[in-house]
């Protein structure tokens, strides 16, 4: 998800009561929310960074370190405030235990977060380099914004005004978020099951079938399948059911060229490790590789290669 989104995350998680636990609970809660995106800075490497992100930094060892990591800059930061008389006379005592707590929290939300969209997230590595999708919540929810935003003001107005229920704006918020990834979760299920039944009834058995929501219009679902061979689209509206188109196109990838050109471009293979539905189309004398999911005019030029002969193999962001 984007860091809006998980900083909103740790800011209500604050606002539920965590941040009377201890001292710098609430920038504890926020930046461990954002922590594993430390792989951010990857980006100036363009396409070849798609293999790159949503890995180490958000596998086991670095879910385990980086807490620890944040943990002793926040308590370091507050003794360094102490000495230099620079402590908020209002900031609650620390507390190590709770705010060791805190950054663990904090920090695990974050890949519970990245699995739910269609991007992909390796949860395993290094141990593993499976990525895992969940393909439940646009990478940029709106509505999670606004759920989560509003109830984060609602719940700090009330406490500035001395409400002994300030912490109920909160807590409201996050179930409501809850139930929200829930019931997308449903509809995704449903989505797939009906593009399922319908490939099969055509012939087309043991297709890869991945329903995904739209920016904005979440109850709707884009969905690509493919199989060997081919691939297709389909799209799913609950109550409403959906139409499957069973005819397809190639997907290019049995082109001859690929094995050699790919070893010459290292965008390329970075581009085939990460991509769920790869396409190959042809560009004249090269070949554009592409991803199903990412095939819409607002996303496909950040989601491309332009994969040339070895002697002259280039890339395009």
């Amino acid at each position: 998800m984007d860091n809006l989104t998980h900083s909103l995350v740790g800011a209500v998680l604050g606002q539920m009561g965590l941040k009377k636990k201890t001292g710098l609970a609430m920038p504890t809660l926020i930046i461990a929310a954002n922590l594993p995106d430390i792989d951010a800075g990857c980006a100036i490497y363009g396409i070849e960074s798609l293999a790159m992100r949503r890995g180490i930094t958000h596998g086991p060892i670095a879910l385990l370190v980086l807490p620890l990591i944040l943990w002793g800059l926040m308590l370091a930061f507050d003794r360094w405030q102490a000495r230099r008389g620079k402590r908020p006379a209002d900031r609650l005592p620390v507390d190590k235990g709770w705010l060791l707590v805190l950054a663990y929290i904090g920090c695990l939300s974050h890949p519970a977060l990245d699995w739910l969209n269609n991007y992909g997230i390796r949860l395993l590595e290094p141990f593993s380099h499976r990525w895992f999708y969940g393909d439940s919540i646009f990478i940029i929810d709106l509505w999670i914004w606004i759920a989560l935003a509003v109830s984060v003001w609602l719940s700090l107005r009330g406490e500035r005004h001395g409400a002994a229920n300030w912490r109920r704006p909160a807590w409201i918020g996050f179930t409501a978020v809850c139930a929200y990834i829930f019931a997308n979760g449903l509809i995704t299920g449903a989505a797939e099951r009906m593009a399922s039944s319908a490939l099969e009834a055509g012939g087309r058995k043991d297709a890869l079938v991945v329903a995904s929501p739209p920016p904005l219009a979440f109850w709707k679902r884009d969905i690509f399948w493919r199989t060997v061979d081919r691939y297709g689209s389909a799209s799913f509206v609950p109550g409403l059911g959906g139409t499957v188109d069973l005819t397809g196109s190639p997907t290019g990838m049995d082109d001859p060229r690929l094995a050699t050109w790919v070893k010459g471009d290292p965008a390329a293979r970075a581009f085939l490790f990460w991509s769920r539905m790869p396409v190959a189309q042809g560009d004249g004398d090269a070949i554009l590789l592409r991803d199903q999911r990412f095939m819409h005019p607002l996303a496909q030029g950040r989601f491309q290669v332009r994969l040339t002969a070895p002697d002259t193999a280039s890339h395009t962001d």
